[in-house]
């Protein structure tokens, strides 16, 4: 409903209006009176600008401690803007250019200033004016601060989010990036900056930039081009500043004007040794500098660095890895390298560790045996040789699974289609982690392994987007549920990012995302997992506006991916340096979303949160965390940053350029202390890069002393016990401008508390009820003793508790949730396991296997190992100790052989069995068939492998085109085709991860003749035995017999079979269309044929030029090779009838001369010196399949086995001579 109100009410209004107006300005002026006049304050910086004096400034670099920091160790990777560099993976995509000398300017950085709410400031001086207050006191002071700290800001309708809503002294504005103007007049507070260009690097799209150290005014930049079309680097320049980045001076004639650029790499043991990468495609060489990059040696290189590896004490120890996979080392930084190994998995080397390794050169690395395999070996720096090498895990792995962290060592290991996760602790023997039961995991990566602990996320099989967190007792091995359901993403580089980060400065608190009923929430805890809860969100916001916001339907939720950009400061961030204030971006309401984010703070190390930005800020720490320096976030240009002394409770707004910069990056000082920094980008799309020099030193007035301090101490929303202690640290009271010393933020007080049942998790086995109590889970048996008494004679027996490793409470309930000491009882052996180092039961022939037996239970010094290998051999050990290495043994023959591994003592035994396949690698399966079958009669199929003995097979039959092969163990088979025409036969052979194929085509008719056919000797001196040539000879053959007898050529198939002597086989098919008629006149007609082709060749006229001079005849014989059809129904042909005559007449025959032998004279009675008498050879037709007199039904013979004399015309090979192959013959 619309009113319209009348002409006396709106007067009336602005009346009221214009009083309540009156009456702010009036309290605004009186409370400013009020803030400006603290007895504890500092006397506020002069509006007008001033030289430092020397009482100030004399000895600010003498502040700077000569300790190394490690800020810059690593190098930056490309981006595909025109922006700063990450760590990269290639040193390739990067570029290089040769450019006139740099210009610089000096100006005057302005500052707009207003004071802030006196209710926040006067709460914390009077909570730590004397610096003395007890941990209660300092308990409450610090809460009632966080409470009156919400009144910082003006109420004020939320507008448009932007910068200019950020502290109470702000109001919109046209300004660049958001208005600076303040509700009164602002101080003006001058810093010199310089500005340096870099002339002539307009087209360079890449840039590296490097603070050599601590304590050093030197800093390098490598600006490059990389086209990405190409994927390479063009052009670079090389800068270097002596003066904290004032100046810089361009080095391309030192390094060589022709000489590209790609890499920049520096030692992180000694910052002044700096290493340069050339691009391979120009020039592989490397340029070594010992003095920060003020000279350079230049080196040639042999192969191409892909990446380097530093080692973390010998700062001349380099490896090195190349793109065709092979590690170099080098102990000379860079001049000399030698190689250690081929065939190394990327990224999966590792430099010893002195105290856990025997050896300090010594390198932990995967290498490739096979592809699916790996395997982890260790080597010794300059001598990687076979007799050199160590197996600490004798079997293989799965590929890309080795991780070597401090005291442990991960491995994943195949068994049988599962993989199973080991681990070492402190470079003992492998153990499989325990997970909880039922635990199936997809992934696992190795979060942690801070205090003596291991912090995993696993992905169970059921999880797409997220992992469960656990955490194991100090050995790695038995593991605990920390948190369900983490977020999890894909990282830049492939690898996996899990939403979890651990709060620095104060040990066990932790931030996680978690997926609630498909929402995503932030929890927190203060106990490194133990117990979580949500974070409490602000009660007001940015403007003062209360916040309506009940857990656990709304709360404040914030992301936590951590940049991995050295110039960039990522969406949350904490130093150890600063401890208890977190900075992160993040959204209010019922769960984390990537819209309306805003920038939150906490002092208290998220016990309470405030509303700092309502946009996307990068906040960086200065002065040992003592104050905050915030950028926009954002793809437009700017020219101011934000400055915070009282933890960002109150910004000051600078002016650190006079023109708008695109930002690209930040480079801070390194170190903790950060009094300088180099803000770099471009003034335009096409402008050379800008290098922004910004020095805060100016704005701090002296040394802090301890009356610039006050006590903080950490608690849980009131709890003062964290981790089994109280711990209480010195802040920076609000507005002290003064710089740090650098062991100032160390805590100053930390007791230890008596043990709670807070102090402790759960063990493994046991889950938390809801009263807080472990229970036992379901699957998890107590009374089972642990792993130790495997090993030992006593185990620690649970309770259901474990303290957590970080954990320092003492006395209190301890003893009541400890475990206990005991003595191992005497127990059978239990939990036997016996599985082949490569995780599957095949083994190569003649080649030795290594058997792993475990056990989960019983006592090692009274239980005896026995493993039988199943060739009739076996093998005995006392204790299992004794083969923790594994069981080798050879095997002399394929087979399977049932392998058992039996564990015993007094009371009782265990056993394990595997069958293990040994096979020899098999090279060729070959399928033989009759290449002309029958219609509806069984085909005998059968293969031959190369070699013979190879293990069991396992063989795939296709039929023509059927999807669905038949599978047998067996490598024959009857196969019976009901169609007639052409089909195709394809046979599989498979052993272990070897298959193998063959194929052949076999015509199927009604019915056909068939001949086997015989050459003339010359040509077995000319046959190689290879398949191309039996298809030319069958090719040529079966030309001569067209041309000789007419005979069409759809009628004749012929095929030249293996083997020697050479012989082939033709057959004589029907003609084709020819399906009517009666069945004799069929055959009749085959017969024909036959007779016609025999009578050529008896007549020698079949034959055919090899090459010239060599004539080769072609003749028949009486026998078939090999039977073509089994059948069942065999009925005698007629020719056969009358060969079993002959023979009859020709044993009476023999029997009536013996008889007679005396009365006929000229007869020798010792027939056995008379020479036989050579018989006449008649070709014969062997009849395959022929018309039953009482019907239609086809018969033929199953085996032939005549011997023809070895006497009879030397043309004519016997039958018995003939050596025939299994190798399919072709048909033509």
């Amino acid at each position: 409903m619309e009113t319209r109100p009348h002409h006396w009410f709106i007067f009336v209004l602005s009346e009221w209006i214009w009083l309540i107006a009156l009456t702010s300005l009036l309290l605004g002026a009186a409370e400013a009176e009020v803030r400006c006049v603290p007895s504890c304050r500092s006397p506020p910086i002069t509006a007008s600008p001033r030289e430092p004096s020397t009482l100030d400034f004399m000895s600010l670099d003498e502040l700077q401690s000569d300790e190394i920091d490690g800020s810059a160790d690593a190098p930056p990777d490309r981006a595909n803007g025109r922006s700063a560099n990450d760590t990269a993976a290639d040193p390739r995509d990067e570029s290089s250019s040769e450019r006139s000398a740099g210009e610089n300017d000096g100006e005057k950085l302005s500052k707009v200033s207003a004071p802030g709410d006196p209710r926040g400031v006067l709460a914390t001086n009077a909570s730590g004016a004397d610096g003395e207050s007890s941990v209660d006191d300092l308990e409450r002071s610090d809460a009632s601060e966080d409470e009156d700290s919400v009144g910082t800001s003006v109420s004020r309708r939320r507008g448009a989010r932007s910068a200019e809503t950020w502290t109470d002294f702000h109001r919109e504005d046209t300004g660049d990036d958001g208005g600076d103007a303040a509700r009164e007049e602002p101080e003006e507070f001058q810093l010199t900056h310089t500005t340096f260009a870099l002339t002539g690097d307009t087209a360079h799209n890449q840039a590296m930039v490097h603070w050599s150290g601590q304590n050093s005014s030197v800093i390098l930049m490598l600006t490059k081009y990389y086209d990405f079309n190409t994927g390479r680097v063009t052009e670079s320049s090389l800068w270097r500043s002596t003066d904290y980045g004032s100046t810089y001076e361009k080095l391309n004639e030192r390094v060589g004007l022709r000489t590209v650029l790609s890499y920049l790499y520096v030692s992180p043991n000694n910052k002044r040794k700096i290493m340069l990468l050339t691009d391979p495609e120009v020039e592989n060489s490397l340029l070594i500098s010992l003095d920060e990059g003020a000279s350079y040696q230049k080196h040639s290189l042999a192969f191409d660095i892909l990446s380097l590896l530093f080692h973390p004490e010998q700062e001349d120890w380099i490896l090195a890895y190349s793109h065709d996979q092979k590690l170099y080392v080098s102990v000379e930084f860079g001049r000399r390298w030698q190689l250690v190994h081929d065939n190394v998995v990327s990224n999966r080397f590792y430099w010893s560790k002195l105290g856990l390794d025997k050896e300090q050169g010594m390198i932990h690395l995967e290498i490739i045996i096979t592809e699916g395999r790996s395997q982890y070996i260790t080597c010794k720096l300059q001598n990687c040789t076979e007799g050199n090498k160590g197996k600490p895990f004798p079997g293989f792995i799965i590929p890309n699974t080795l991780v070597v962290q401090d005291e442990y060592v991960f491995i994943q290991v195949p068994i049988g289609i599962q993989s199973v996760h080991y681990v070492s602790y402190k470079r003992n023997a492998f153990y499989p982690m325990k997970l909880p039961k039922y635990t199936v995991p997809k992934d696992l990566q190795i979060i942690s392994t801070d205090d003596n602990q291991v912090v995993a996320a696993i992905q169970d099989w059921h999880q797409n987007d997220s992992y469960h967190l656990y955490m194991s007792e100090s050995r790695g091995l038995f593991f605990t549920l920390m948190l369900e359901s983490v977020v999890s993403s894909g990282g830049p580089e492939g690898n996996i990012m899990i939403d979890l980060y651990e709060v620095a400065g104060i040990k066990g608190v932790f931030l996680s995302n978690k997926i609630v009923e498909n929402q995503v929430k932030t929890y927190i805890t203060y106990n490194k997992g133990r117990d979580w809860r949500l974070l409490q969100a602000p009660t007001t916001d940015l403007q003062g506006n209360k916040v309506y916001c009940e857990q656990p339907h709304c709360s404040l939720h914030l992301h936590l991916h951590v940049s991995e950009n050295p110039y960039t400061s990522g969406n949350i961030v904490s130093k150890d340096s600063a401890p208890g204030i977190i900075i992160a971006s993040g959204v209010i309401g019922p769960e984390l979303t990537s819209t309306n984010v805003s920038v939150f703070i906490t002092s208290d190390a998220g016990n309470t949160w405030r509303e700092v930005f309502q946009e996307e800020y990068s906040v960086f720490f200065l002065n040992q965390g003592g104050s905050l320096v915030a950028i926009r976030h954002t793809p437009l240009p700017i020219r101011h940053i934000w400055l915070s002394f009282d933890e960002g409770r109150n910004w000051d707004k600078y002016s650190f350029t006079s023109s708008l910069l695109y930002v690209d990056g930040v480079l801070g000082e390194p170190g903790e202390d950060t009094l300088i920094m180099t803000i770099f980008g471009h003034f335009s799309h096409r402008s050379e890069w800008q290098l922004v020099k910004v020095d805060f030193r100016s704005i701090f007035q002296h040394r802090c002393t301890s009356d610039d301090y006050t006590m903080w101490q950490v608690h849980d929303q009131g709890e003062a016990c964290i981790m089994g202690m109280k711990r209480v640290f010195q802040k920076l009271k609000a507005n002290a401008r003064c710089v740090k010393a650098r062991d100032q933020y160390v805590p100053q007080k930390s007791d230890s508390c008596p043990c709670t049942e807070a102090d402790f998790e759960c063990d493994y086995g046991f889950e938390r009820h809801s009263d807080g109590s472990c229970i036992p889970s379901f699957w998890f048996n107590p009374s089972a003793t642990s792993r130790d008494c495997i090993t030992g004679d006593t185990f620690l027996n649970t309770t259901g508790y474990r303290k957590a490793l970080s954990n320092n409470c003492t006395e209190g309930s301890a003893l009541r949730y400890s475990p206990r000491r005991q003595k191992c009882p005497s127990q059978s052996p239990r939990g036997l396991q016996l599985f082949t180092s490569e995780g599957t039961p095949v083994a190569a022939l003649e080649k030795n296997v290594t058997f792993l037996v475990f056990l989960e239970e019983g006592l090692s010094s009274t239980t005896s190992i026995t493993v039988d290998f199943g060739d009739g051999t076996a093998i005995s050990y006392v204790n299992i100790s004794s083969i923790e290495d594994g069981v080798k043994h050879f095997y002399g023959r394929v087979g399977i052989y049932q392998v058992s591994a039996t564990a015993s003592n007094s009371l009782g035994s265990d056993k394990a069995t595997l069958y293990l396949h040994v096979t020899c690698p098999l090279e060729q399966v070959q399928l033989s068939a009759p290449s002309v079958a029958v219609k509806n009669k069984p085909v005998n199929l059968t293969t031959t492998l190369r070699p013979s003995q190879t293990g069991t097979v396992t063989y795939y039959w296709w039929f023509d085109n059927r999807t669905e092969p038949v599978v047998t163990l067996n490598g024959a088979m009857t196969y019976t085709f009901s169609k007639v025409g052409s089909h195709t036969v394809t046979v599989q052979a498979s052993l272990a991860n070897t298959v193998h194929q063959d194929q052949m085509h076999i015509a199927v008719y009604d019915y056909f003749r068939s001949h086997v056919l015989a050459f003339s000797s010359n040509l077995d001196e000319l046959n190689p035995g290879v398949s191309e040539w039996r298809e030319d000879i069958g090719r040529v053959m079966k030309n001569s017999i067209v041309q000789v007898t007419g005979i069409s050529e759809d009628q004749l198939l012929v095929a030249v079979l293996p083997g020697l002597p050479s012989t082939a086989e033709l057959y004589l098919v029907p003609e084709k269309g020819s399906s009517g008629g009666a069945v004799e006149e069929k055959w009749a007609n085959l017969d024909q044929l036959s007779q016609v082709l025999l009578s050529a060749l008896n007549q020698d006229l079949v034959q055919f030029a090899l090459k010239p001079g060599v004539q080769v005849n072609v003749y028949a014989t009486r026998l078939s090779p090999a039977p073509l059809v089994d059948t069942s129904e065999m009925v005698h042909s007629s020719t056969a009838i009358i060969m079993l005559v002959s023979v009859v007449l020709m044993v009476l025959a023999i029997f009536v001369l013996y008889k007679f032998k005396r009365k006929i004279p000229g007869i020798n009675t010792y027939t056995a010196e008379q020479p036989d008498k050579e018989q006449e050879v008649i070709p014969t037709v062997t009849s395959i399949a022929e018309p039953d007199p009482q019907g239609d039904k086809l018969t033929s013979l199953d085996h032939v086995d005549v011997h023809l004399d070895s006497k009879s015309r030397g043309y004519l090979p016997s039958h018995a001579d003939i050596k025939l192959s299994d190798e399919a013959p072709h048909v033509f």
